[in-house]
């Protein structure tokens, strides 16, 4: 983590008062929360329209920060205190981790895409991990706030940094991969997420694309080959970068030769090696965010043996393809981290392949964010279901009741349950699984769907 004196920090967030008395104070780290606060740290208020973390500086430094930001605004800065006063905390926090970014010798991957970015992230420095020292963002720190204290976050000695880059709108992955000044980047891919903002695949594929506004002259740009809207776009690009792609189909430079779906994970073979690599995670598609991070880790010139090693010993974020029992002996597949129509139709096809088991239920919830379109993006999940391959069918939320209208089409209506109460759904539901069945659980984030599989654990 960053560690300077305060005279260093005064002069690399551009402070408006005299630090002089306490210019030697050396900082340790940045925390935005009070409440969080570690020994040496320098405590930034943000100032809000509900709350002002301005009225928690004192208890903060009270608690061990060694120093904190002050925005100029604000009234009655506590001079005996060593505060730095800003023109706006946020911006200077972002400034604060642009100058250290460039002060460290730390190689840094961006990775942004629609669907699969984590996953990638956790992926990739995994396999870097074999061969160097590497950090990576923790938890959903991908935003303008999350992604500054990321970089800050990071020791001087780290080699490389994987960073997940989000967005909602235009210009936000523009500014963090600015900030980054990433050596390579990933994007996993374009679906219909943010498209209440960007209304439009061809949109999100622009913002996407702002990744590689802050790539380092003469980088890597790793792309999902098989999405013409990213193909179209990057022929057009007139940076000098290299550009390599992962897909299915054999016009990637990376690309599955064989692959066996097995119940905690995946072994295949690729068209770049000779030798079983073996995914203990869900989902034939979580195969294409490996290739993408294979690419990279040849990139660092990781060679594939380490990268069999670096996949095999994988550790995804919570929620994402997690395979956990149930109360009742069920398997339940946990993926209510985010839902998309690309990301929900695929975990489908994972569960209608999957063998060994004598019934399979889907629990669906609403896809937010998908526009104006929202109603039709739903009831095509449940038009695509198929009878042979799905027994029943359960949907939470509003829109959720549009999954299963167009599912009853095609499983009949009475497989097809819908709610918007989770103590209904829950009671229902059980009557319908054993140690016998199989549950996947997806819908976006805000509808909390996670609260089912504990549920179902009994927990």
């Amino acid at each position: 983590m960053i560690k300077r004196s305060l005279q260093q920090v005064a002069k690399m967030v551009s402070a408006k008062n005299d630090i002089t008395s306490f210019a030697k104070t050396m900082i340790s780290g940045v925390s935005i929360d009070s409440r969080k606060i570690g020994a040496g740290n320098l405590f930034v208020p943000f100032k809000g329209e509900h709350a002002d973390g301005h009225k928690y500086v004192e208890d903060a430094i009270r608690k061990g920060a060694a120093a904190a930001l002050w925005q100029s605004d604000v009234p009655n800065p506590p001079a005996h205190l060593p505060i730095l006063i800003v023109e706006d905390c946020l911006e200077a926090l972002q400034e604060l981790a642009r100058k250290y970014r460039r002060e460290l010798a730390v190689k840094v991957v961006g990775i942004t895409g629609s669907n699969g970015k984590t996953t990638t992230k956790d992926m990739t420095a995994g396999i870097l991990s074999t061969q160097y020292k590497v950090q990576k963002t923790e938890g959903n720190y991908n935003n303008h706030i999350g992604l500054p204290l990321t970089v800050l976050g990071l020791d001087e000695d780290t080699e490389i940094a994987v960073l997940e880059m989000g967005m909602s709108g235009r210009g936000e992955i523009e500014f963090l991969t600015k900030l980054a000044c990433p050596d390579a980047v990933v994007i996993t891919n374009i679906g219909e997420s943010h498209l209440l903002d960007l209304g439009s695949r061809e949109g999100i594929a622009e913002a996407k694309l702002e990744i590689l506004q802050g790539l380092q002259d003469g980088g890597i740009a790793v792309l999902h080959g098989d999405e013409p809207l990213l193909m179209e776009r990057i022929q057009q690009y007139k940076g000098n970068i290299q550009v390599q792609t992962f897909g299915r189909t054999d016009e990637n430079d990376f690309y599955p030769t064989e692959i066996i779906q097995m119940e905690q994970g995946n072994r295949f073979t690729i068209n770049a090696a000779n030798e079983w690599f073996e995914l203990p995670v869900l989902g034939t598609h979580n195969i294409l965010n490996a290739l993408a991070s294979m690419l990279i880790a040849r990139y660092f010139s990781v060679p594939f043996e380490k990268i069999n090693e670096g996949l095999k010993g994988i550790k995804l974020t919570n929620m994402r393809m997690e395979l956990v029992e149930g109360s009742h002996g069920e398997k339940i597949i946990n993926d209510a981290y985010n839902a998309s129509p690309t990301s929900m139709l695929a975990a489908i096809e994972l569960v209608s392949n999957l063998q060994g088991y004598e019934q399979k239920v889907l629990v669906l919830g609403d896809m937010l964010e998908l526009g104006p379109e929202e109603e039709q993006y739903h009831s095509q999940i449940g038009e695509r279901l198929s009878s042979e391959k799905i027994d029943f069918l359960f949907t939470f939320g509003n829109l959720g009741r549009h999954i299963a209208k167009g599912a009853s089409r095609k499983l009949g209506e009475d497989r097809v349950f819908a709610f918007t109460e989770k103590r209904e759904l829950l009671q229902e539901l059980e009557q319908y699984v054993n140690e016998k069945t199989l549950v996947l659980v997806k819908a976006s984030r805000g509808m909390r769907l996670e609260e089912i599989v504990t549920a179902l654990q009994g927990k």
